[in-house]
């Protein structure tokens, strides 16, 4: 059973990834557009900012969900996964977001921190069930 502190970790990601996904779809537009400025012209010509971001939103509400109503070692590990890739994409997009104040990407890392503690405290199904 989850400790206190592992529900809350949890339930902070949850909101954090729900926010990002309804935020993202919001500021499809705005904001959104403006993080990935970095790709070329040619992709955005073809609508490829647009996928981007409504697959980077979708991702985010799939994962908020999961954690939300079936959190579990999987969870977490396509969690971490999917945060490294979305950090190392926007990185090479824009790779000044490290630097900037408000931290973008730099929140990935406390993130990954809590993932990966709520990771090793989860127990594997099958060793659950060893005396």
């Amino acid at each position: 059973m989850p400790t206190a502190t592992e529900r809350l970790l949890r339930y902070s990601l949850v909101a954090v990834w729900l926010i990002t996904a309804v935020v993202s779809v919001r500021e499809l537009h705005g904001q959104s557009r403006d993080l990935l400025a970095g790709v070329p012209d040619a992709l955005q010509a073809a609508g490829w900012t647009t996928a981007l971001i409504l697959g980077g939103a979708a991702a985010d509400a799939v994962l908020g969900l999961w954690m939300a109503c079936r959190p579990g070692r999987a969870a977490y590990a396509t969690a971490l996964a999917l945060m490294a890739a979305m950090t190392a994409l926007a990185t090479v997009i824009q790779p000044d977001l490290w630097l900037h104040p408000l931290g973008p990407l730099t929140k990935n890392l406390p993130i990954a921190a809590i993932l990966w503690v709520l990771l090793q405290n989860t127990p594997h199904p099958r060793r659950a069930d060893r005396p």
